[in-house]
């Protein structure tokens, strides 16, 4: 029966370490260690909800529900997926990497019921959902982008504005501010921008490339 728990506890750490992977390569909050930890953690306490009191079971007027243990590990994963979760500056971002600690979660309960064929299957549905709509934003999805720049001329902010206008990209919130620096007064302009995801890699830098006079403080 040892044997049996480790291989439980070896294939959820495998599947929770492949989807933290995939999460790893796209510099989300969560990586390889968390994915690991969560799968890891589910699967363990499965086993101990269904094994561990199994010397009760024989006791008269004993009410027992193995499942109780495993309930609370999907309230539990719900805290720890709200820690991913950042609303900044009107942008919600991490919505995606809590509802994977979620699945992970889901993941590693089922290896701890022994459940291995429904485990892999899932794990593989949710790697090719993550691979597949990732290429399909790329194409047709939009982005919010927090561009934070300055510079020491007002003309200068209009023309950066009219351009991202003339490449299709939507201004959704806009504030300046007179910032000192070592060059003297200069104005910080930090712009809330929308586009295309498969122009993002290259129209911030292709843009900016015709300003002399403006410097990229940040992109998020």
């Amino acid at each position: 029966m040892e044997l049996e728990f480790l291989l439980r506890l070896v294939i959820a750490a495998v599947l929770g370490a492949a989807i933290g992977f995939e999460r790893e390569l796209h510099a989300k909050e969560a990586g390889i260690r968390t994915h690991l930890l969560v799968s890891l953690g589910s699967c363990l306490f499965m086993i101990l909800s269904i094994y561990a009191f199994e010397g009760f079971y024989t006791k008269e007027h004993t009410s027992f529900d193995p499942s109780r243990i495993a309930a609370q590990v999907v309230t539990g994963i719900g805290f720890l997926g709200a820690g991913t979760i950042i609303f900044h500056k009107n942008i919600i971002r991490g919505l995606t990497t809590a509802a994977g600690l979620w699945v992970t979660s889901a993941i590693g309960l089922a290896c701890g019921a022994g459940l291995y064929i429904l485990a892999i299957i899932s794990t593989a549905l949710v790697l090719l959902s993550l691979g597949i709509m990732n290429v399909f934003l790329k194409r047709l999805g939009s982005r919010i982008i927090l561009l934070n720049f300055q510079t020491g001329s007002q003309t200068q902010i209009q023309a950066v504005i009219d351009k991202l206008k003339e490449n299709n990209v939507e201004i959704k919130d806009y504030s300046l501010k007179e910032v000192s620096t070592h060059e003297g007064i200069v104005l910080d302009v930090a712009l809330e921008i929308k586009t295309k995801r498969y122009k993002y890699n290259n129209l911030v830098s292709d843009i900016f490339r015709e300003f002399s006079g403006v410097k990229i403080i940040s992109i998020e």
